[in-house]
């Protein structure tokens, strides 16, 4: 019972509980009705409120925007007033853009009213509606600034409107255009009128002035056409300008304009080209001087830095260089140094922070800075092409004459003071020294195609010839500034790494800043400040000081000169740098590069890395290069007087790093003997002691050695190779030493491939092998020469000397010296052809018009009996050479013959050579060194060493009567020409071996014989000793000497007359008898 009464009472109270929900739900929804009734009801009267207001504006003001050659109907100003009062809270840009058009025009038009009650100033000089009357009028221009940011200039519409509304901005941010200003009864009025204008344009600014007009510059300017015009453009400039002016060029506005309008690219090139006013409202109020005044503390950078994302700082200093320009010759001068330069450099480092190394996912391709690690916006991309030409205006003659006044100011001094003094390398200075005139003319012609744009003026007396009086010193007041300038310079040439060629042609070619900065260099003290310079590394190896950057900007620049000078400009008319300045210079590069490797200066692990190490070894190389060409100073300049070889090749062996590096960026520092042993030491680490044996018929000697070599791995072909001869019967020949035959075999292998009856190489008019451009008529020809680079190797390998000269542009290519930055193909064309060569150089310095001589950029050939046209570049039959192209012209002319047309054979020949010959152990060798290591030493034939080196068989010994007519015959009757063809006739080459006759293998030989080839079995007791005691008296006046190549042996008859021995010795020499006519 009880249990009941408590399940009724709790369904009671459950009943009770939801029925009061129910209640507390349907007042909810009784409220929210209420709500959403009022909501509605406010809803339905604001927009009845704002139609009412809009009906009312459009019949107060109008519904359609007069043009600009109506005149708007100009209600009563108090009126107008009202009615916008109201209407500007309800302002919708949606709904309203065009009554806001229409109110502007009204605005606009009653302040050119003269009528007080029309002019809507009227209403700000009622004092009770003053403040209102400024409240209303910043929420005006506010709404001006927000439809501003909105509107594209591409259209023919939104550039109208922009006009409109900078229009309005510009009425009222100054009282000189308001027409009832100008009426004499309100003249009082005019400073509180100006008081006014002041607080709208402090309102303006905080809220975003600068900001609207960045925006309308970069969508106006930033394309492909600029779609701004000129007045709109000057306009922003001027709104630009009045708070400045206001408040009197405070630092934080001044800091806006670089933010947000000095930063817009290319502004200042479309001042120049659109709107000069503009420009000329910059230099009137002295921007360029105030901004980089501003932004000479850290703290100022940083705020702009900060600001500013990468690629708009370049964009500011672009715009910042270009106003340099325009004031080179009014503030620019007093500005330059150090502040202007001071702004330049760390805007240039500040980019530099987002330049990387690399390609990777989180990069970008930058046209100026290469690798970027931030993206580029659409309107930057579209202006990157002006801002480039800005920026080169750094390094227009302009500039570059203001920025280095103070080093023209040091060579003056030199001048003024100058006297009989010696140069850096204490040798007396010379009397007479080129001109500098037409350097500008020949440096432009090279590097920037305008050979006929003129030549810098003046002339200067090369420094070679100069040195002026007394010397300077690092961190003297003149150097540091000249050091600072340099440091700027080449801060750009690293971070507009895509500019790099372009800073160093303006650097060479449009100033004289190259030899003026060796002057100074060549007066730091001896050895051209040596010392000071290594002093100064070792208290900084990181090389950051300005002074490095000086040399570095140098070196540099001078590579660049020196690389497109020819051998006219460089060794005749000696301009720019006389023979002694490349002495000079050429001394202190390579003693300073030694040094700073040697003392460890630098990380020897990776040298690479080093930027004042890289300037110095490239134009260091590059003088050692030219040198090798044609030399201006001997071998033993180039020697390190202080090492001790046996030192250097200990460490060598022990794998110092010091040493390796030294061997690998610069081995001319040790004897060329030396790197030829070094070269042969190498070779013998490596040496492999596995045989092959090959058969070989005397009539297919290159088809057999082809057929059995070329399929030959690498290893087994550097080991020992055994050749079995068989003779025209088809007999095995018996060889008295397998090497020897070898080495017979080798020599005709190579004599036969290098015939040019063969047309796989060809010889220029100097006796000189490289490939045939038409070798391709053999079947299989690139194997061919692959056969020939892997035989070549081998003798190489081997150490057998072969007489075969080649041209020094193909040997350079089997160096790989083409894959250099700095090689030019023009350089080694006389080795290829040397009238082309002369062709080429009338071309570049040709005074008038080139298009006179009716060239293109194509090539007529005979090939195989029939003309074949050759294009130089794509449609190059159609393209006429001119004074602006004819540069390129003669380098792909050059280009072509030496690599395009022999491409594929210099490759295969080069595979094949590689694949026996490490390129690394190439590295010791110039390119004349190298052919010296294939073909013998380049000297006379030395008959001391070569009778030391003898040996005697078949009863000849060293004071035989024979042998001793022989050398005296050699020595007192033959000419020089004469030893040569004597050493070939025995020896196969008329060069003796580099290491001197002891090092020919097999030695050099020579054998009493009684009879002739065919019969001669070798050396018996009884010939031995009839050839020793002279036995059998008889003459044998009938027989000429003979001679087997291949084991360097001379088989002599034993003659009774010297007389005897003389003609038949000539005979055979000259006739080249060999073996065959005995």
């Amino acid at each position: 019972m009880f249990g009941t009464k408590e399940s009724n009472r709790g369904a009671f109270l459950e009943a009770t509980r939801e029925a009061r929900a129910e209640r507390a739900a349907e007042r909810q929804r009784d409220e929210a009705a209420i709500k959403i009734q009022a909501s509605i009801r406010g809803w339905l009267v604001r927009v009845s409120q704002d139609r009412e207001l809009r009906k009312k504006f459009d019949e107060l003001f109008g519904t359609e925007p007069v043009t600009s050659e109506q005149t708007p109907f100009l209600p009563p100003a108090m009126d107008a007033f009202q009615e916008m009062t109201r209407f500007i809270k309800i302002y919708n840009y949606e709904k309203d853009a065009k009554r806001f058009e229409v109110f502007t025009r009204y605005l606009l038009a009653s302040m050119d009213s003269d009528n007080l009650k029309l002019s809507y100033v009227s209403c700000g000089m009622n004092k009770d509606l003053t403040l209102h009357w400024i409240q209303h009028m910043k929420d005006v221009l506010f709404i001006a600034c927000k439809i501003l940011e909105s509107l594209q200039a591409e259209i023919p519409s939104g550039n109208r409107l922009i006009s409109l509304y900078l229009h309005l901005l510009l009425t009222f941010t100054a009282t000189n255009t308001w027409r009832i200003v100008r009426m004499p009864n309100f003249e009082p009025l005019k400073p509180a009128l100006n008081k006014l204008t002041e607080n709208l344009i402090g309102d303006l600014v905080t809220r975003g002035l600068y900001t609207t007009l960045n925006h309308v510059l970069v969508r106006g300017l930033c394309r492909g056409r600029a779609a701004l015009r000129g007045a709109a453009i000057t306009t922003i400039i001027t709104l630009c300008l009045r708070p400045l002016i206001a408040a009197q060029y405070s630092d934080k506005l001044l800091s806006l304009t670089m933010i947000h309008i000095l930063s817009v690219p290319a502004l200042i090139h479309h001042l120049v080209t659109l709107a000069p006013e503009g420009l000329q409202m910059l230099h009137s109020n002295a921007l360029f001087e105030k901004v980089v005044e501003l932004v000479q503390t850290e703290q100022d950078l940083r705020i702009v830095f900060n600001t500013l994302e990468g690629s708009y700082a370049l964009c500011l200093l672009a715009n910042l260089v270009h106003l340099a320009y325009e004031e080179s010759s009014t503030s620019l001068p007093k500005l330059a140094f150090p502040k202007f330069n001071f702004v330049v450099k760390r805007l240039l480092e500040k980019c530099g922070e987002y330049v990387t190394t690399k390609q990777s996912s989180l990069t970008q391709w930058h046209p100026v800075l290469g690798w970027f690690s931030r993206p580029l916006d659409q309107h930057l991309n579209e202006s990157l092409a002006i801002v480039k030409s800005q920026l080169q205006l750094l390094w227009s003659g302009s500039i570059v004459r203001v920025m280095f006044a103070a080093l023209t100011r040091l060579v003056k001094e030199q001048e003024v003071s100058g006297g009989d003094v010696k140069n850096c390398t204490g040798v007396p200075a010379s009397s007479t020294t080129p001109s500098l005139a037409g350097l500008g003319s020949l440096v432009s012609s090279a590097l920037d195609r305008r050979l006929s744009s003129g030549t810098t003026g003046g002339s200067l007396r090369s420094s070679g010839g100069f040195r002026g009086g007394g010397t300077y010193k690092l961190g003297s007041p003149g150097v540091a500034t000249v050091a600072m300038v340099c440091s700027m310079y080449h801060t750009a040439t690293t971070t507009l790494s895509q500019l790099r060629m372009d800073i160093l042609t303006g650097l060479c070619y449009k100033s004289e800043m190259v030899p003026h900065l060796w002057q100074v260099l060549s007066s730091l003290g001896p050895s051209c400040g040596l010392k000071s310079f290594l002093d100064l590394l070792s208290a900084s190896t990181k090389a950051t000081a300005p002074e490095f950057h000086m040399l570095m900007l140098f070196c540099d620049a001078t590579t660049h000169l020196v690389s497109v000078l020819d051998d006219l400009e460089m060794y005749e008319q000696q301009k720019p740098f006389s023979i002694a300045d490349y002495t000079a210079l050429s001394s202190f590069l390579n003693t300073f590069a030694y040094k700073i490797i040697h003392n460890g200066l630098v990380d020897v692990r990776n040298v690479q890395n080093s930027a004042l190490f890289v300037s110095v070894h490239t134009l260091l190389m590059l003088l050692h290069k030219r040198n090798s060409r044609r030399n201006y100073v001997t071998d033993a300049h180039w020697l390190i007087k202080e090492i001790r070889v046996s030192t250097f090749t200990a460490d060598l062996e022990r794998g110092k790093r010091t040493a390796q590096v030294l061997m690998q960026k610069m081995p001319h520092i040790i004897p060329h003997t030396e790197r030829v042993l070094l070269f042969r030491k190498y070779v013998t680490n490596v040496e492999i002691t596995d045989t092959t044996v090959i058969t070989i018929h005397r009539a297919r000697l290159v088809e057999d050695g082809y057929r059995q070599l070329a399929s030959l791995s690498s290893h087994l072909l550097k080991g020992m190779i055994r050749v079995r001869f068989i003779n025209e019967q088809g007999l095995d020949e018996a060889g008295i030493d397998q090497d020897g035959v070898f080495k017979e075999f080798l020599e005709e292998t190579l004599k036969r491939v290098f015939d040019p009856s063969l047309n796989l190489f060809r010889l220029t008019s100097e006796e000189r092998l490289y490939p045939s451009p038409s070798s391709s008529i053999n079947e299989n020809h690139l194997q061919l020469f692959e056969f020939t680079g892997r035989m070549l190797g081998k003798a190489v390998y081997e150490g057998i000397v072969i007489d075969c000269p080649f041209a020094s542009f193909f040997l350079s290519q089997v160096l790989g010296e083409q894959q250099s930055a700095l090689y030019s193909s023009i350089d080694e064309l006389p080795s290829l052809d040397p009238e082309l060569y002369k062709s080429m150089t009338y071309i570049k310095h040709y005074d008038s018009d080139v298009g006179d001589l009716d060239l293109t950029f194509s090539y007529d050939e005979d090939y195989l009996g029939q003309i074949v046209t050759h294009e130089l570049r794509p449609g190059g039959k159609v393209v006429p050479v001119t004074n602006d192209n004819k540069i390129v012209y003669i380098h792909l002319m050059a280009h072509f013959k030496m690599h395009t047309q022999i491409k594929d054979q210099t490759k295969a020949f080069i595979r094949g050579f590689r694949s026996i010959i490490n390129p690394d152990w190439l590295s010791l060798f110039s390119v004349p060194e190298f052919q010296r290591l294939i073909s013998g030493d380049n000297v006379a034939v030395d008959l001391k060493d070569l009778r030391e080196n003898t040996l005697y068989y078949g009863g000849f010994h060293d004071k035989h009567r024979v042998v001793c007519w022989l050398w005296d015959i050699l020595e007192r009757d033959f000419k020089e020409e004469e030893r040569a063809l004597f050493l070939k006739f025995v020896t196969s080459c008329s060069k003796p071996p580099l290491l001197g006759f002891t090092n020919l293998e097999p030695p050099f030989s020579i054998r009493c014989v009684e009879v002739g080839d065919d019969e001669d079995t070798g050396d018996t007791i009884g010939s031995v000793i009839r050839g020793f005691f002279a036995i059998r008296k008889r003459d044998p006046v009938n027989r000429l000497p003979t001679s087997s190549t291949c084991f360097n042996l001379l088989k002599l008859p034993n003659y009774q007359r010297k007389s005897t021995l003389r003609e038949k010795l000539r005979y055979a020499i000259t006739s080249n008898t060999g073996f065959e006519l005995s």
